[in-house]
């Protein structure tokens, strides 16, 4: 009793806390929020002058980042809304609604009378009941010179049978936010964490709220047990059996001074389980361990949620913060995690499956020897015949020590594992003709009858930051490769920013057109080139004969262990004494991946 009396009080002092932060919040932020206000008021007259639905065929949304992308819960489209664009001067808030016809391949501009306000960092969930709806709670306003931030916490339905949005007024919400998360469990909505912020002050979020479709009515649910650390941006997805919901990953930071900041990226796992029937549910929360390949923590990634009860998890960035300046390590990797093993493992692309299979033949071939249809002695004596648990621990680059327990299956399930080693070990084969988006984060993402959909976000090149509308897509089920749907144009990107001198902003323009295009110089596509540049790649041809050959039949890790020094010397050469290490470090294996793929 005792125990349990002191972790009772810490919550409740938790709370309190938290209580008195968001309340000294919101007085030094209420000035700039009524200005905002004015502002959002302009916005909803001039669209409250609109009578009837408009419908435009157009051509694909405008380059933005966290906006929503949602799958339409009766037909084969998706569901754009909101988002916003920064130009180096000017910060664009949107509110424009777009439907993507799968099969056609086709965009549609939908104008719908008193929208919601123009928006960003929200979240949008769709159910199936009245025909569909979409649903769309709280977000981001912010002013043009992104000095203030209005948060808003209203609630939104867009009835997708009839066309019409209805803002639903329902007391005892959570409080104004944005970078929050909700899924639909059950016939409730949930909202998770999120942020708020003013020009001075901040607060993190780890509250959970439900709202019955029911009853239109909200409620703060009060969950056992100890809950995730305050935080926004997080990955939440519902579990297949509908009980619970994971929390992974997001972030949050905290002021170490008065004018100091220190930020977290979290890569930890909660299970928030439903117990009890329907009006008398219990709520708590837990710690999950997970197993397998774990992504490297990072802020900023694209979640949905797969087919079989796989959750998606794509790209993102590292931030490093220093002293005076805040550099990003941006992604472009996959990784899914199956949500009833608690295993976590890496989307790797199969490339052609026809190739994939001759290869595959050929191996089990080989293997079968004087076995017949058996595997051979050799390989019956060295497979165990139960499973078998072997644990790695990995530095990941950030320092981070990663535990990896892998299982080694038993007779029954040597076939299946054996097929995804084979396929992780072609990995670099398959993807040397593959198309794959550029590296970035707060991009748009969801999944639509088994195919992932990407659409936008951004990156950064020096000071200066690139936001994308390319869209791509990937059957997850066959993990072949990625689709372009829309390609981005960098000469389309707008930045009025000045750089120090005209040399960097065409440096950066450069480096930014190099990222943009090489899914399509991967791919064998043509690449517009200058004179000087045909001129440096004939000087390179000839550098080439230079570099450490490659080996027969050596894969792409295997050289870059192999000639780490080398290329690691190659890059320091081009890239100068002043750059840190870890990012010489990626330039070397990149160059040295180049390399091999061009043998």
């Amino acid at each position: 009793m005792g125990k349990k009396g002191k972790k009772e009080k810490k919550v409740k002092g938790a709370e309190k806390t938290a209580a008195k932060m968001e309340k000294k919040v919101s007085k030094r932020s209420k000035r700039e929020e009524e200005d905002l206000e004015a502002l959002i008021a302009e916005f909803q007259t001039l669209d409250g002058k609109k009578t009837q639905v408009v419908e435009t065929t157009c051509p694909p949304p405008s380059p933005r980042l966290s906006a929503s992308l949602s799958p339409h819960p009766e037909k084969d489209e998706l569901i754009l809304f909101g988002g916003e664009f920064f130009n180096g001067k000017k910060t664009f808030l949107y509110n424009d609604l777009f439907f993507y016809n799968i099969k056609k391949n086709t965009w549609v501009k939908s104008d719908i009378p008193s929208p919601p306000p123009p928006r960003c960092s929200h979240q949008a969930v769709v159910v199936p009941q009245g025909g569909g709806q979409l649903w769309v709670f709280g977000g981001e306003f912010g002013s043009p010179n992104g000095e203030q931030f209005y948060h808003y916490k209203d609630l939104w339905v867009l009835h997708l049978a009839t066309h019409t949005w209805e803002n639903i007024k329902a007391t005892g919400g959570p409080s104004g936010r944005s970078g929050h998360r909700m899924v639909l469990s059950k016939k409730q909505l949930l909202v998770f964490g999120g942020f708020h912020e003013s020009t001075r002050d901040f607060i993190y979020y780890n509250d959970v709220y439900s709202f019955s479709l029911e009853t239109f009515s909200w409620s703060r649910l009060s969950p056992s047990g100890s809950a995730p650390a305050p935080r926004s941006a997080c990955q939440m997805s519902s579990t297949p059996d509908g009980k619970g919901v994971l929390i992974y990953g997001g972030y949050s930071k905290v002021r170490v001074k008065k004018d100091v900041e220190k930020g977290t990226i979290h890569s930890d796992m909660f299970l928030l389980k439903r117990e009890g029937k329907d009006g008398q549910e219990k709520w708590s929360w837990s710690r999950v361990s997970t197993s397998g390949s774990k992504p490297h923590p990072r802020s900023g990634f694209s979640p949905a949620m797969g087919p079989a009860g796989r959750a998606v998890l794509f790209g993102g960035v590292c931030d490093e913060e220093e002293e005076e300046t805040l550099e990003g390590d941006f992604y472009n990797d996959l990784h899914l995690f199956d949500t009833v093993k608690n295993r976590w493992f890496p989307g790797v692309l199969r490339g052609n499956k026809t190739e994939k299979k001759k290869r595959r033949r050929g191996k089990k071939e080989g293997a079968e020897g004087e076995g017949g249809e058996m595997e051979g002695e050799e390989g019956e004596e060295a497979a165990p015949q139960g499973p078998t648990e072997v644990v790695k621990e990995i530095v990941t680059e950030d320092g981070t020590v990663m535990t990896i327990k892998e299982v080694i299956p038993g007779a029954q399930e040597e076939e299946e594992e054996e097929e995804e080693e084979e396929e992780e070990e072609d990995e670099a084969s398959a993807s040397v003709n593959l198309v794959e988006p550029c590296p970035r984060s707060s991009a748009m993402a969801t999944v639509r009858q088994g195919k992932l959909f990407l659409f936008g976000g951004m990156f950064e090149v020096g000071d200066r930051q690139f936001t994308l509308n390319d869209f791509y897509s990937l059957d997850l089920n066959k993990m072949d490769q990625w689709e372009t749907l829309v390609e981005m144009d960098p000469k389309t990107q707008e930045w009025l920013e000045e750089s120090e001198s005209e040399e960097d902003e065409e440096e950066e323009e450069e480096e930014g057109e190099k990222k943009l295009k090489g899914a399509e110089g991967a791919e064998g596509g043509e690449v517009e080139e200058d004179e000087s540049e045909g001129e440096s790649d004939d000087e390179e041809d000839e550098d080439e004969e230079e570099h450490p050959a490659v080996q027969e039949a050596e894969s792409v890790t295997d050289y870059q262990t192999r000639t780490e020094t080398y290329w690691t010397g190659l890059a320091r050469t081009k890239m100068g004494p002043d750059i840190k290490d870890k990012k010489v470090a990626k330039v070397a294996l990149a160059m040295a991946k180049v390399f091999h793929e061009d043998q």
